[in-house]
């Protein structure tokens, strides 16, 4: 028999994690991420960035569903939906066609520059919201991480080109809706868990894109394309999509938006490290210094804002393992 639906009012406190196992996600998210912009670059000498983005979350979504439905069991009350389509509009919507489109008419280096902007727009639309507090040791921490990725990146590299401007707008677009995509998810996981919300995210912003992208989407040959475009779009599908958004929420759930967002300064980190990897790059000293200083950086942001669940005692010593009741902690980690 089908167990019954519930419409919580407030979500069950999340199953304690290690604070080694947060930091270990975010990593993972990041290192999926920068593979997204190598592998989605190569993809767009085949496919249009509308039906590259259609077919990721016309697949994407109903295993984020029946994830969350297997698991949860959980229907959204009526007064959440409208937050659900707004993170869903930010953080799906805009989020993919921007910066899909944005990567079609700029270089894989302003992008990776203009997505530092992530950061620093999470951490003043939490200060202005009032859903975060911003202390000196948490911008210092993110200063010092946006240094080092550029660092890595070299913004002399960054093209004026006017070809390009419309592609960097695109970017810095994309880094602001997900940014807010993050940030707004905090109060909606006090009231639903992490499996519902970015399975519901998903559907309302799925939804739009599929809407917009039906005629690239009709356009396509699935016969002409290859097998390494084929694996390519398996790549992005299983991590960069369903992994990283999914882990990503996981992880706002058990510690801050500024943190998750401030892990992003990582993904020239990964890009340098494919470069070393497939193109024979060396990695010198440019790129050791980068590693130092993001590491300072998201150092001092978990100094500055420590993971700590919802529910989550603030005066106890270990945040991520609140003295709960077993029922009241949320299935599945």
């Amino acid at each position: 028999m089908t167990e019954p639906v519930s419409r919580p009012t407030a979500a069950a406190a999340p199953t304690p994690a290690p604070i080694f196992r947060v930091h270990l996600t975010l990593l993972l998210v990041q290192l999926s991420f920068g593979g997204f912009h190598v592998v989605a670059k190569a993809l767009l000498s085949h496919l249009s960035p509308l039906a590259l983005a259609a077919i990721r979350v016309g697949f994407a979504t109903p295993i984020l569903l029946a994830l969350a439905w297997h698991r949860d069991r959980v229907l959204p009350a009526r007064r959440d939906l409208p937050v659900l389509a707004l993170l869903g509009g930010l953080g799906v919507f805009a989020n993919q066609l921007l910066f899909i489109t944005g990567l079609k008419h700029t270089t894989a280096t302003n992008a990776a520059i203009l997505m530092l902007s992530v950061p620093v727009f999470a951490t003043a639309a939490g200060a202005a919201l009032g859903i975060e507090r911003v202390s000196a040791g948490k911008v210092l921490g993110i200063a010092l991480s946006i240094a080092g990725a550029l660092v890595l990146v070299n913004p002399l590299h960054f093209s004026t080109d006017p070809q390009t401007a419309r592609g960097n707008l695109l970017i810095l677009c994309n880094g602001l809706c997900y940014a807010l995509f993050l940030v707004l998810q905090r109060p909606v996981l006090t009231r639903l868990p992490w499996r519902t919300v970015i399975a519901w995210s998903f559907l309302f912003g799925g939804l739009g894109v599929l809407a917009v992208a039906t005629p690239a989407l009709a356009a396509l040959e699935p016969s002409q394309i290859s097998v390494g475009t084929w694996l390519g779009l398996l790549y992005i599908l299983a991590f960069p999509t369903v992994f990283a958004y999914a882990a990503s929420t996981w992880a706002i759930r058990r510690s801050s938006p500024a943190l998750v967002a401030a892990y992003t300064t990582l993904q020239p980190l990964v890009a340098a490290a494919l470069a070393v990897t497939f193109l024979g790059e060396r990695f010198g000293w440019a790129q050791g210094l980068g590693f130092v200083l993001i590491l300072g950086g998201l150092w001092l942001v978990t100094v500055a804002a420590p993971a700590r669940p919802f529910g989550a005692d603030p005066h106890s010593p270990n945040p991520l393992s609140p003295s709960l009741p077993p029922a009241r902690r949320e299935r599945g980690g």
